[in-house]
């Protein structure tokens, strides 16, 4: 036997217009989240049409114009008498090579050469300028090898003989096609390196008598002149 299910008229009566004509509740419910529905909706959609990507940021990339300035640039230059942090660089001679008038370069070191300088000059020597000085510094790197610019031998007489901060100018500015080092060595191991220069200048050029006594012992009697 089948069930017979039957509908009130109070059920019915929500889904009818009220006597005064306003909408029944389940048709205000309706139309109240569908309105909420479409509000949503467009808040999304206006949210992306307005979306700003972090590439688009009011700024200026580097050399990029600007009509603010007078100049056209927007990079400004640096106020006169600026000095960058840990750049004071108020030693002329350890950071120059060059004496007090800025032009005579230095025979001496701007501070005592030991043997620990001397080592740490080796150890940068080998990692910046064996590539074209080659180990001994007779300019036969590897690099010169396969093309590069011969540099001139440290043994030649005029490189034995300029100052120790005309090398030490070199190593800061570069010279012909050897590039400048002052943004890889730092200025005192950039005397470093001059002070193992000279040791090699020193050791390929010496005589016995340049040994100490004490050391001379050390060497093997076939290289000893």
């Amino acid at each position: 036997m089948r069930a017979k299910y039957s509908i009130s008229q109070s059920q019915i009566r929500i889904v009818q217009p009220l006597p005064d004509g306003r909408c029944s509740d389940l048709r205000r419910r309706s139309g109240r989240a569908t309105l909420v529905f479409g509000a949503a909706l467009l808040a999304l959609a206006a949210s992306v049409g307005c979306r700003s990507d972090m590439q688009n940021q009011p700024k200026y990339i580097p050399l990029r114009p600007s009509s603010f300035f007078e100049d056209g640039r927007s990079e400004r230059p640096l106020i006169e008498g600026t000095i960058a942090r840990g750049h004071l660089n108020d030693d002329a001679a350890l950071y120059t090579g060059k004496g007090p008038d800025g032009k005579t370069f230095l025979e001496t070191f701007p501070f005592p050469v030991t043997r620990q300088v001397i080592e740490r000059g080796q150890n940068r020597f080998t990692v910046y300028c064996t590539p074209c000085h080659g180990q001994l510094g007779f300019g036969d790197g590897k690099i010169v090898r396969r093309g590069y610019k011969h540099p001139p031998s440290y043994h030649s007489d005029r490189l034995r003989q300029v100052p120790a901060g005309y090398i030490f100018d070199v190593i800061t500015n570069g010279f012909g096609a050897m590039p400048d080092y002052a943004a890889q060595v730092a200025p005192a191991e950039r005397w470093a390196i001059v002070s193992y220069i000279r040791a090699l200048q020193l050791s390929e050029n010496g005589t016995l008598n340049d040994v100490p006594a004490e050391a001379r012992g050390q060497l093997s009697q076939g290289g000893a002149q």
